[in-house]
């Protein structure tokens, strides 16, 4: 039988077969997907070959190979440094939700995340949520950083999910895809779910106000049909997010600015740090690319994970 999965709870596997029955899967013995060395060898998302196991249970199986992916969204392990964690497979676009303050997401953070998303080649959508909640001067600032991200190419809504406010633009997006929604805990992954489905009923917890960080509502990932012809995947709040299997060399090349550039460099591998007549560095003095563009690139490319980490939050993680 082949199904796809749409919750992982670290052992059990909850599969949806071609004729809409839920299945509970588990997978056997050792799980290697070519090369990768992922603490979740099956990820959400996945569309998966299983068997029914013939021990008198309804609906148990094991799953026993993985269809090719098209794309996933991958990072390294919080706890883990040398293994890396498959967030979602198989997605049509990514809705990443920002907030300014109450959790801060920071623009390394984001950078991050879209350098990932570009080398896997998924559409990314940045949310900007909690709109209702700031003042002039703060809404000036998502101004800009919305501004900023547009030029390069990438759609920016600014939305309350408290109060619906462009609710039905992020919905319109959805229909006809699979969705994947991310951002840091607190920033209202569950309550803009909520807004756009009622009936799911996703759990949701006030920031702490001692860290001014959200409380994990969201254990593991979960996928859902929605009403109006659109399936989404809520995932757990992430903090950091650390780049994998990318060469030193290539990270430029998922920075679209910097890559719409790359033919005004005097030299082909020409990395944008001291090289002579660097187009990048040029446009970067003239005001045509971003400074705080080129400074997530750099702690990018030096592998700066835990100063990234540290830089953010005041304390290492």
């Amino acid at each position: 039988m082949i199904g796809t999965v749409y919750k992982s709870t670290g052992s059990w596997y909850t599969v949806k077969a071609g004729d809409g029955q839920f299945y509970e899967c588990r997978i056997k013995g050792k799980f290697r997907i070519k090369g990768i060395k992922s603490t979740n060898p099956v990820a959400v998302g996945d569309q998966v070959h299983f068997e029914l196991e013939d021990k008198g249970e309804q609906n148990v199986g094991v799953i026993h190979s993985i269809v090719d992916r098209k794309n996933y969204i991958i990072r390294k392990s919080v706890n883990l440094s040398k293994q890396t964690h498959i967030i979602a497979a198989n997605l049509d676009q990514v809705f990443l939700l920002i907030t300014l303050n109450n959790p801060t997401t920071y623009t390394i953070f984001i950078d991050r995340f879209l350098v990932t998303a570009e080398a896997y080649d998924i559409p990314v959508v940045l949310v900007f949520n909690k709109i209702d909640t700031y003042s002039e001067e703060e809404i000036d600032e998502i101004k800009f950083l919305a501004a900023l991200y547009r030029d390069i190419g990438y759609t920016c809504v600014g939305i309350s999910a408290k109060t619906g406010k462009n609710v039905d633009k992020i919905k319109e997006m959805m229909i006809g895809k699979t969705s994947m929604f991310s951002g840091h805990s607190g920033v209202g992954k569950s309550t803009l779910i909520n807004a756009i489905e009622p009936n799911l009923e996703i759990k949701t917890a006030e920031i702490s106000q001692q860290h001014l960080q959200g409380q994990h509502t969201t254990t593991f990932a979960e996928m859902f049909d929605l009403s109006f012809g659109a399936r989404i995947i809520d995932t757990p709040g992430i903090k950091g997010f650390g780049i994998v299997d990318m060469e030193r060399e290539e990270i430029g090349d998922y920075f679209p600015e910097f890559f719409n550039l790359k033919h005004t460099c005097k030299f082909n591998n020409c990395i944008h740090l001291d090289e002579p007549k660097c187009g990048v560095k040029e446009a970067l003095e003239e005001g045509k690319v971003s400074w705080s563009r080129y400074r997530s690139y750099l702690q990018m490319i030096s592998g700066e994970e835990e100063n990234y980490r540290m830089d953010a939050y005041g304390e290492k993680k």
